[in-house]
């Protein structure tokens, strides 16, 4: 069973920088793609950027230039550098596989609040 520690939240003032970093076990990380989800406080959780093994990347509309994901496979971490962040931004954020996805781990807290 893999595992996902994701780590890096905390609380930040609006037009602030964070960068998320989540490790995972298990072999094989570099043939799947690499998430990072976030759920709002009372909301669903979201997708907000996916990277290919390729490298290739997708993000949600409202973070697209602000939002940055990457990898490092030889580590087996996937990162997200957030910045010009907002207050709606503030979220538990969770990465994971691609479907099917591996069980979640506990996410990070990031509140964006002045």
């Amino acid at each position: 069973q893999v595992q996902l520690v994701e780590s890096g939240g905390g609380l930040v003032q609006p037009g602030g920088s964070l960068s998320l970093a989540c490790a995972a076990s298990g072999d094989r990380f570099r043939l799947f793609t690499m998430e990072w989800h976030r759920q709002p406080p009372g909301k669903s959780r979201e997708l907000v950027a996916q990277i290919f093994p390729a490298g290739n990347r997708n993000y949600l509309d409202s973070v697209k230039g602000r939002f940055t994901i990457s990898r490092d496979n030889a580590k087996k971490t996937v990162y997200l550098q957030m910045n010009s962040l907002k207050p709606e931004d503030t979220a538990v954020y969770y990465c994971n596989r691609a479907v099917p996805r591996w069980g979640w781990g506990q996410g990070t807290q990031v509140t964006v609040s002045s």
